[in-house]
């Protein structure tokens, strides 16, 4: 895939694009994730439109999330990719990238579908985050990855573990340093999702059929589901909250049957 950058207010913020004809899809990682762990999701999107995959703040080669973070601070740097493609295009978002791009459907017309994939809310893991703040702080970056698999997505103990041995955990002592003030975000953001019912253009949710029986996960989508009453649901058979990493070609097609036309 190719790389753009756009800056806005001093902050330069980095994406994957994938070329191609048509309204673009934009899609949006939330936590704990950044363009490249999406990039085999958007290579399985059979598709003939432009794909862009953000490396939101705190992902190199992205600025840092910066003093006075919010989620309006991602929602503002989602609008700014949206001028920069200056027409109408597609949100995918993932987690706490879902919630971002409902959010920016509430914004701005260019918006034309969302797609979110276990979008959170608050009140989502609020109480981790002094812990993980604090384990952030002192350097501790595998702590902090336990308390954000054990403490908010709920894994066992035993699961923590078993990861540490897996390439996977490298990465993830990356994407743990903006998690605790990212979640402070999410649970601060209370007054947003009172406009959602305005958004007029369609919205699809899509959960993992193993994210409904967690109670993080499941609970928060549960949440999600009853501010889109109108928004059809989409159940990934036999996948969590991490299809973009055990079944990048599922979720792929996935995404390619929901995009409309319209």
């Amino acid at each position: 895939m190719e790389t753009r950058e756009i800056e806005r207010n001093g902050a330069r913020l980095h994406a994957l694009w994938r070329p191609g004809h048509g309204s673009p899809l934009v899609i949006v990682p939330g936590a704990m994730a950044d363009a490249a762990g999406w990039r085999h999701v958007g290579a399985a999107i059979e598709r003939p439109e432009p794909v862009l995959i953000l490396n939101r703040r705190g992902r190199a080669p992205s600025s840092p999330l910066g003093t006075g973070y919010s989620v309006e601070t991602e929602v503002l740097d989602l609008l700014a990719w949206l001028s920069w493609l200056a027409e109408p295009v597609r949100l995918f978002g993932w987690s706490y990238g879902g919630l971002i791009a409902i959010e920016a459907a509430t914004r701005s017309p260019a918006v034309r579908q969302v797609v979110a994939y276990d979008p959170v809310v608050s009140p989502f893991g609020a109480e981790a985050v002094p812990e993980l703040r604090e384990a952030v702080a002192a350097g501790d970056l595998d702590r902090a990855i336990e308390v954000v698999l054990i403490r908010v997505s709920r894994s066992t103990p035993e699961h923590a573990a078993a990861l540490r041995g897996t390439p996977a955990w490298a990465p993830m002592r990356q994407w743990v340093r903006p998690a605790p003030e990212e979640l402070a975000a999410i649970n601060s953001h209370t007054s947003g999702p009172r406009r959602w019912a305005a958004i007029s253009v369609p919205v699809d949710l899509v959960v993992g059929e193993e994210s409904q029986q967690n109670a993080s996960y499941g609970t928060v989508f549960t949440a999600v589901a009853r501010l889109l009453p109108k928004a059809p649901v989409h159940v990934l058979a036999g996948q969590g909250h991490l299809a973009h990493v055990n079944d990048p070609e599922l979720l792929g097609r996935l995404i390619t049957g929901l995009i409309t036309d319209r």
